[in-house]
């Protein structure tokens, strides 16, 4: 069964919106699904915190302008109380040519019809391929072993 927020709104419509809106590159549609007071974090890069529709606007602003065929792709999300977590696919070129490629998870709180805060889970898609051992090593200092066959 689907959440709902607490004026009765269910909780995937305001989600399926903020898509509509994104992949119409609709800046007031999708700033009307943010409260003003919007908190915003990425806990993986907590220097890109922020509050408030405004900084939302500006940053989508941005976006539209530098990946003008920017699509949003919303892969599965379910409701949990009063978070939705989903999961998302982002693409694009950006204007000067390169491939922009996003994917990862949102984790929204949403109340009275609007995002109230988000924790987001995004990240570049690779374009240089690095296998597993190597990003053990980076992380770790030590490589993998493998063990038996």
């Amino acid at each position: 069964m689907a959440s709902l927020t607490s004026v009765g709104v269910c909780m995937g419509d305001v989600m399926n919106r903020l898509v509509g809106a994104v992949n119409t590159h609709d800046l007031e549609a999708a700033a009307a699904l943010f409260d003003t007071d919007y908190r915003s974090s990425q806990p993986a890069h907590p220097g890109r915190t922020f509050t408030g529709r405004e900084q939302m606007r500006a940053n989508w602003a941005a976006m539209f302008a530098g990946i003008p065929d920017f699509r949003a792709e919303l892969v599965r999300s379910v409701d949990d109380g009063q978070i939705t977590w989903s999961e998302w696919r982002w693409s694009g070129t950006r204007t000067d040519g390169q491939p922009f490629e996003m994917r990862g998870v949102t984790l929204f709180e949403i109340a009275n019809d609007v995002i109230v805060a988000g924790r987001l889970y995004l990240e570049d898609v690779e374009r240089d391929v690095i296998g597993i051992d190597e990003v053990v090593e980076t992380l770790s200092g030590h490589r993998p072993h493998k063990v038996g066959p």
